[in-house]
Formats: structure tokens, sequence, C-alpha cells
């Protein structure tokens, strides 16, 4: 496997090798091992399965705060779609800086997501199908989640959204002198 760290501090995307032969492929999508070489040890205690019918589908900007902050790692099983990471880290040198990435069955990539960073995701093709492996439960009493309306982050997703949950399109918007969320890296 592969790692590659991005502009945000903990944001990686990881590239599995693949084995190829006349029957198909085969991928290790984790290890726990393998996943030491970037400072990760917690332990994956949920996986989680999103499917969703229509293209320009939007959801997000989700993370649990503490003590029920969460990494996450999320594949694309089938479609397209457009992934983000927004960091909400107090004293981050990338605070509230967004990273995205186009993720696909095709390309057999995984989003690295670390605590105190918002996840949100756009379909970019009719029935996308993603895998989130999560290192905490999910806690409603510890659920939180921004605007993907909101000016300060300036988020421009590729296509007008089609699908929207109700408590998604009214999140709240981050008040001008919000410095940021305390979290531990790992």
């Amino acid at each position: 496997m592969k790692f590659e760290e991005t502009i945000i501090n903990g944001l990686f995307i990881a590239t599995p090798d693949k084995i190829e032969d006349q029957r198909g492929s085969f991928a290790r999508l984790f290890c726990k091992n393998t996943f030491k070489q970037i400072g990760f040890d917690a332990e994956i205690v949920q996986i989680n399965h999103s499917f969703n019918t229509k293209k320009a589908t939007f959801r997000g900007f989700h993370l649990q705060m503490p003590p029920a902050a969460e990494i996450k790692i999320i594949r694309c099983l089938r479609g397209k779609v457009l992934d983000f990471a927004i960091d909400l880290r107090k004293n981050s040198p990338t605070f509230l800086q967004h990273f995205s990435l186009e993720l696909s069955a095709e390309v057999p990539q995984l989003f690295i997501i670390p605590k105190g960073c918002a996840h949100g995701f756009q379909t970019l093709e009719n029935n996308s199908e993603l895998l989130y492996f999560h290192t905490e439960f999910y806690n409603p009493n510890y659920e939180s989640g921004i605007s993907v309306f909101d000016p300060i982050l300036n988020i421009r997703l590729p296509l007008e959204i089609s699908e929207i949950s109700e408590k998604d399109k009214n999140r709240v918007f981050l008040k001008p002198d919000f410095e940021g969320l305390n979290f531990k890296t790992n």
C-alpha cells in the first residue's frame, strides 16, 4: 500500500496494491501493521455503507466531537464521488482549508480523514456506494456538522445538489470568530 499525505496534516490518500489475474483482482483495504507507517494505531470499531441513487447527491459535512471523535477511512465501491475533508482543528496550519479527492470504483484509493476534520461528499454518478471504516462508535450525543453553504468555507461543488437531507440543508454556519476545535491528533 502506498500512502500520500495531503496538504492537511494527518489527511492521507492510500492506494492499495492490486493483484490481477484471469479471475479478476484482489486488494487489501486495511492492515493494521501497514497503517502503522502513517502513525495509525487506532482500532476499527464500526464499518458503514452509503448507497446513493442520484447523481449530485450531497452528504455532509459531518464529524463527531470528543470524546467520540473518530478517524474515518473512506472507499468508493461503485460509481464516483467527490469527497471532501475540512480542517476544523484549532491552531492547525491548514485551519478551515479543505481538500477534495475524486474516489471511484475503478481507482481503488482510500481517503483517511483524521479527527477534527469534517467529511462530506457529492456523488458524480447515479448509484454510487461508499464504505466507511470508523475508529469510534456512532454517538448521536456527539454528532456535529457544518453547512456546505457556509460562505467562510467557500466550497465549490461540481454539480448543483440534487438531493440533500433536511438536517444537512439546515446545518449552521460557522461564526466569523470561530477559532477551531480542540482535537488530539490520534
